[in-house]
């Protein structure tokens, strides 16, 4: 079967290569897979604390993984095609991760090898394993849309968001969404009689379900939930106010309505930017008159004011500058203005000069201003002549 074409495997998320290998005529490497896991110690000698390590990291379908127990007599490489033990019978997937790397990787996920009984993995998928394996991936699509269809019948208030199939189709795990509980006992007698398998339903999250189906945010890049993101971080409301976000429900919601995972991406930059600028620094005192303060610039380094007799000029103070005056207002002292003056200081303020006009006036200017604009002259009329009755003019 050539596995290269076949388009079942990128649905899982391997990519059949051929390569040169000493020890296999084909070897199976990993695509642009989330589940794929980078082992750093593949390169590193073996080493004796390690010997006797028979633990495999394998993945399938939605995000599962999981760890089972290999036999020494069986060397696995990441991305070969394997049975393992399921119930009942068994399942296919693919090693993502091998060798010392897995221990370390199962004890990250705090997984206990010597109380936990892991399942095993019994040997490389056969041509025939396969070949099963892939009708019934085939058979996922199909299944979900007939699944909907009996669950609309039956009038129950869920979504089915996507259907996995066991590697030796006898069981189908259907992934569905619901507000409030649901009682499907009704719905798995129909779907066994129909499909022919056994049947497991498996309530998810909203933000599950949008990993599983995808889509394409408001940055116009996938989702980071279906291509590479395999965690979920509680998001808070806190961290849009760290980063000084608008509150707005339409703005901080992802696909799945809840507020979106990438508000957490920049927040510890935002905090660690944010403590380096200075406390109880609400309210400066200056001979011009108290400055207030409006607004936060955190990456910058700079706090912006306005005077409470002129509050619409606003005044960029770095934090270094807003601290000075700080000191200053404890000693009764009052500098003459919230940015110091060229002479006294080495401070220049960010100004531009074009043509005699300030850049404050060029932000203040039409926004037609580069417009071409049409010179419309008006074209004259020719006098038709006039003619008299003997045709003579």
């Amino acid at each position: 079967m050539d596995t290269p074409d076949n388009p079942i495997f990128f649905s899982r998320g391997c990519n059949c290569e051929r390569q040169s290998s000493p020890r296999q005529g084909r070897e199976f490497s990993h695509g642009c897979n989330k589940l794929d896991s980078r082992n750093w110690l593949s390169e590193m000698p073996a080493n004796s604390m390690f010997r006797g390590f028979d633990v495999i990291e394998v993945r399938f379908k939605n995000g599962r993984k999981d760890f089972y127990q290999a036999s020494p007599e069986l060397d696995f490489l990441e991305g070969d095609i394997i049975a393992v033990e399921a119930s009942p019978g068994h399942d296919i997937g693919i090693v993502s991760l091998v060798g010392p790397a897995a221990r370390l990787q199962a004890k990250a996920k705090k997984v206990n090898l010597t109380e936990t009984e892991l399942k095993k993995a019994y040997r490389k998928a056969r041509v025939t394993d396969i070949e099963k394996w892939v009708a019934a991936v085939q058979l996922e699509q199909e299944t979900m849309i007939k699944s909907r269809g009996f669950a609309a019948k039956l009038k129950l208030e869920m979504k089915i968001s996507d259907v996995e199939y066991q590697g030796d189709r006898t069981k189908a795990i259907f992934y569905y969404t619901a507000d409030d509980r649901v009682d499907f006992r009704e719905l798995i007698r129909v779907f066994a009689e129909a499909f022919g398998v056994r049947v497991e339903m498996r309530q998810i999250g909203m933000r599950q379900e949008a990993s599983k189906v995808g889509g394409i945010g408001t940055c116009g890049r996938e989702l980071c939930c279906s291509t590479w993101l395999t965690g979920f971080r509680t998001v808070s409301t806190n961290a849009a106010r760290n980063q000084q976000l608008s509150l707005n429900p339409q703005k901080l919601a992802g696909q799945c309505s809840k507020l979106k995972c990438c508000i957490n991406f920049e927040n510890d930059c935002y905090q660690d930017y944010a403590k380096t600028l200075p406390e109880n620094a609400q309210v400066l005192f200056t001979k011009k008159g108290k400055a207030v303060l409006q607004k936060a610039e955190i990456l910058r380094g700079a706090l912006v004011y306005s005077y409470a007799d002129n509050g619409a000029q606003f005044v960029s103070v770095p934090a270094d500058r807003v601290k000075e005056i700080q000191e200053m207002n404890r000693k009764n002292l009052f500098p003459e203005d919230l940015l110091p003056t060229v002479e006294n200081s080495d401070f220049v303020p960010e100004t531009t000069e074009w043509n005699g006009q300030s850049d404050e006036s060029l932000t203040l200017d039409s926004l037609t201003r580069f417009d071409s604009q049409k010179t419309g002259r008006k074209k004259k009329k020719k006098k038709k002549p006039n003619h008299n009755k003997n045709g003579e003019q």
